[in-house]
């Protein structure tokens, strides 16, 4: 098989295809991460304004819905031109960048998932030591080392992947680039690759999974041990649904990533790529956030603000024009009266 000249461009084959029922799945997608945006968003802005929000786990909740939003903006638009101008093709830097973020933002969130859950488990286990053991500067690092740490294997991977010399098949079987996928194209002994590619996969994905099962075991016994039966219950309700969305983020990428080559499909690879980079996003700030009663009473205060200033602003300007009426009856009394 020849080498192809990798200054050419590669073509995605994309996800869906111009069938009525495909269609409707892409509306529904785009619906989807529409609403992950529009909920990451107001997130972000909820925390910002909220000064009883200013504290390590609500920073550590606005960094979440930041790696979102911007997870969902590297994959969605190209997919969405793809599909409705038909624009499949993608450079080999647009290639390169593509694997540098996703990789980047899925590796910082899988860290960022494990101190959150850290200060879940000091907030639950030891409420009097918070401000000690989860300190500004503790939160700080661990922000900081998420985003470095996730940027780090970005670039690894983005740079070893298109360092290979690449097939006359072109064709990139997915609806972005994503390292495991380019790897299939390479005409070049891909072993160490995937080898280093796989020890990494340990580090960001197992290592970080584990210290998240082990925080919320260890918030499970102390649940176990709290005497009311309302506060169990809330704190069983909150622990599983986050570990739900830990368990869809982590199952996923860890399906992606550390399955064996010769098991791999590009159709499962697809469908279960959606759920990591479209899905999660929307479920993390409902599940992590929408659902906090302190978040929610901060949106209805918001609203309520607005509709504060929107009546203020109306009664203004009805005051104005009763004040211009007044002006120009005024005016025509004078005038009949000369």
């Amino acid at each position: 098989m020849n080498i192809w000249n990798t200054t050419s461009d590669f073509i995605l084959l994309g996800l869906f295809n111009h069938t009525g029922a495909h269609l409707f799945l892409f509306v529904m997608v785009l619906t989807i991460a529409f609403t992950s945006l529009v909920g990451n968003a107001l997130m972000i802005f909820l925390i910002h304004q909220d000064a009883r929000h200013h504290t390590p786990m609500y920073f550590l909740l606005s960094q979440l819905s930041l790696m979102d939003m911007m997870l969902v903006c590297t994959v969605v638009p190209k997919m969405a031109a793809e599909y409705l101008m038909g624009k499949k093709t993608i450079s080999l830097a647009g290639c390169g960048l593509q694997i540098f973020l996703f990789t980047s933002l899925g590796g910082g969130e899988c860290f960022l998932l494990a101190a959150m859950s850290y200060d879940r488990y000091v907030a639950v286990c030891h409420p009097l030591r918070y401000p000690i053991l989860m300190s500004w500067q503790l939160c700080l690092r661990m922000t900081v080392g998420s985003w470095f740490l996730g940027a780090a294997d970005g670039l690894m991977q983005a740079a070893a992947t298109l360092s290979f010399p690449f097939c006359d098949a072109h064709e990139i079987d997915h609806f972005f680039c994503e390292a495991p996928t380019l790897v299939r194209l390479a005409c070049a002994d891909t072993f160490a690759f995937e080898y280093v590619m796989y020890i990494c996969c340990v580090l960001m994905l197992l290592v970080p999974f584990s210290l998240i099962l082990i925080s919320y075991s260890l918030i499970l016994v102390a649940v176990l041990q709290m005497c009311s039966r309302e506060a169990r219950k809330k704190a069983f309700t909150t622990c599983s649904s986050h570990l739900c969305v830990v368990g869809l983020f982590y199952g996923a990428a860890i399906f992606i990533y550390m399955r064996p080559k010769s098991y791999r499909s590009a159709n499962h690879d697809k469908i279960v790529t959606v759920f990591y980079t479209i899905f999660t996003p929307v479920l993390n700030p409902i599940i992590y956030s929408l659902r906090n009663s302190d978040v929610k009473g901060a949106l209805i205060k918001c609203m309520s603000q607005c509709g504060t200033l929107s009546k203020g602003d109306k009664s203004k300007n009805e005051l104005l024009r009763l004040h211009q009426d007044r002006k120009l009856l005024h005016s025509k009394g004078n005038s009949q009266q000369n």
